[in-house]
């Protein structure tokens, strides 16, 4: 005996990807551990994220467990949460952690060296942290309650990990001083609040900005183009392994019944107009065959079956929407169409009809936040830019592996001929709030170098100096972490881990790295023009970086 149905498909759907992630995670810590030693340098220091990340997933389980008690909360909550809380914790310790070393370094005590810290770096993951937040919350604007809890899970974290951030973590700081460095290895020191060969990367740059931004854009928008021919679905039956019961049972029920057997619609309508209804479906094309009416009050109840050409096979999705919209098209207004094919169409269809306004809420919300900290409109919007056509790339790469099906053998697994449905919209925003934190450390950097010496060579070249190596360094933990979900077994964990993945890595390597600088150093002082209201904005705004 096998059960099917869509409510046994998605059960099994999220179980199957629930355990891919939790063995993902697994897999991960001991990855994680070993690249913040090499990031950090010494044991001690390398265990302060892990402090925050747990933290605020203990917190954010607490949150979660209440939020359950008076709505649905999905199980990818907590999935989701773990991976951002590992994110920003990674990303703000380090951030305050090369901040301090470098403090204690010129010979300041523990207290004056935490002030100082969360003086300047303190206040960039302040910013970043509130940029991360609001975009992710640009989610809550679809209209689905597993989009909107998972949400949730992830800014749950992120506050909790960022509140832990600006309070605990400078009090662990304080009270560690030099011993900061115990169990130092032999890199000890190695990402320094200042990186001379970032400095002279930085001087190339302002040497040969159009070469290297050059190749830089150039190979974005290479990788990007694919991205035009995107198919996005819901995914197929065949995600499951096939001796899950659900896929079983489904193959049986096909086999016995007919391709559109697991394709059953369900029809309400007042009884008053069922006559009329029930005479359509007889000479409607693609209608296979009707159970018997089914009358409770003032409504009438009618199963549909498509026939085999209308239901295409295989589909935890198993109806074609050309056929429910046909369907629908015959029916009275006050009528309604239900069952996994109609779920699934109003979902892509919601999806996709929220798509450009998520879009627009997450750029406009980061330019904002951009802007309060540079105060430049164009420096923020050129960042903004960057930021969409490093996304567009990861996209491009996304359709080339997962709907062309290159390097199905090496990442073991079948093209769908299709991405996921919810990955334009859920992963853009995801990739968009780990951009923002590198542009906000960046770009922090560069316009307090201006603000400090009002040279922007020297403004670059020290900006990079003092951000590059900590933005490299967070963001190849962050590529090692992704990556690992891409070994999951299930299609969704490993279409995340190399979307995101992919996203970090060229947002790291190709956008902060060499296009951005460029581009600020082709704009030159215009980059950095101020409007005479935004100069006029409270120092509380303004990062310093000493």
């Amino acid at each position: 005996m096998s059960l099917t149905g869509s409510a046994g498909l998605w059960a099994e759907f999220n179980e199957e990807n629930k355990a891919a992630m939790l063995r993902s995670e697994v897999l991960s810590w001991p990855v994680t551990l070993a690249v913040l030693a090499v990031a950090f340098g010494s044991l001690a220091a390398a265990g302060i994220p892990l402090v925050l990340v747990i933290l605020g997933l203990v917190a954010t389980a607490g949150a979660l467990w209440i939020g359950a008690q008076f709505t649905g909360i999905t199980i990818w909550a907590m999935n989701f949460a773990l991976m951002f809380a590992l994110a920003v914790g990674i990303d703000y310790a380090l951030f305050v952690v090369v901040r301090f070393r470098a403090a204690l370094r010129a010979g300041l005590r523990p207290d004056d060296a935490v002030a100082e810290t969360m003086d300047s770096a303190g206040r960039a993951v302040l910013v970043s942290g509130l940029a991360v937040l609001a975009s992710l919350a640009a989610i809550m604007v679809v209209p689905s309650q597993p989009f909107r809890t998972s949400a949730l899970g992830i800014l749950l974290s992120v506050g909790f990990v960022l509140a832990a951030s600006l309070t605990l973590l400078p009090a662990i700081l304080a009270r560690l001083g030099s011993r900061i460095d115990r169990f130092a290895l032999p890199w000890a020191g190695a990402v320094q609040h200042r990186s001379e060969a970032f400095a002279r990367w930085g001087r190339l740059i302002w040497r040969r900005p159009l070469v290297i931004g050059g190749l830089a854009l150039t190979l974005l928008v290479v990788l990007a183009l694919p991205a035009l021919g995107l198919r996005t679905a819901m995914p197929t039956i065949d995600v499951l392994p096939a001796d899950t019961s659900a896929r079983a049972g489904y193959k049986q029920l096909q086999d016995a019944f007919g391709a559109g057997a697991a394709a059953e619609l369900q029809v309400v309508v007042p009884a008053s107009e069922s006559g009329p209804v029930l005479a359509s479906f007889e000479r409607a094309p693609g209608v296979a065959a009707t159970a018997p009416p089914e009358r409770r009050g003032r409504f009438v109840l009618v199963r549909v079956r498509p026939s085999a050409t209308a239901a295409p096979p295989d589909g935890l999705r198993p109806g074609g929407s050309e056929f429910v919209d046909r369907l629908r098209s015959q029916l009275p207004e006050d009528a309604l169409v239900g069952g996994a094919p109609a779920e699934a169409q109003d979902l892509e269809r919601a999806l996709a009809h929220r798509l450009p306004l998520v879009y627009g809420l997450v750029a406009a919300m980061g330019f904002a936040l951009l802007l309060l900290v540079v105060r430049a409109p164009i420096a923020a919007g050129v960042a903004v830019l960057m930021n969409l056509l490093a996304t567009a790339a990861a996209f491009g790469i996304a359709k080339l592996v997962f709907q062309d099906g290159h390097g199905e053998a090496l990442l073991g697994f079948s093209s769908q001929g299709f991405v996921d449905a919810w990955a334009p919209i859920f992963f853009f925003v995801l990739i968009f709030a780990l951009a923002m934190d590198y542009t906000v450390f960046l770009l922090s950097s560069v316009r307090a170098e201006l603000e400090r010496t009002g040279d922007p060579r020297t403004a670059l070249v020290e900006g990079l100096a003092g951000s590059g190596r900590v933005i490299n360094a967070a963001g190849a933990v962050m590529v090692v972490v992704f990556f690992t979900f891409a070994l999951s077994g299930p299609l969704a964990p490993k279409e995340m881990g190399v979307i995101l993945g992919v996203a970090v890595l060229l947002d790291t390597l190709l956008v902060r790295l060499l296009l951005l600088p460029a581009v600020l150093r082709l704009l030159g002082p215009h980059a950095w023009w101020t409007p005479r209201l935004l100069d006029r904005l409270p120092q509380a705004f303004r990062i310093r970086h000493g």
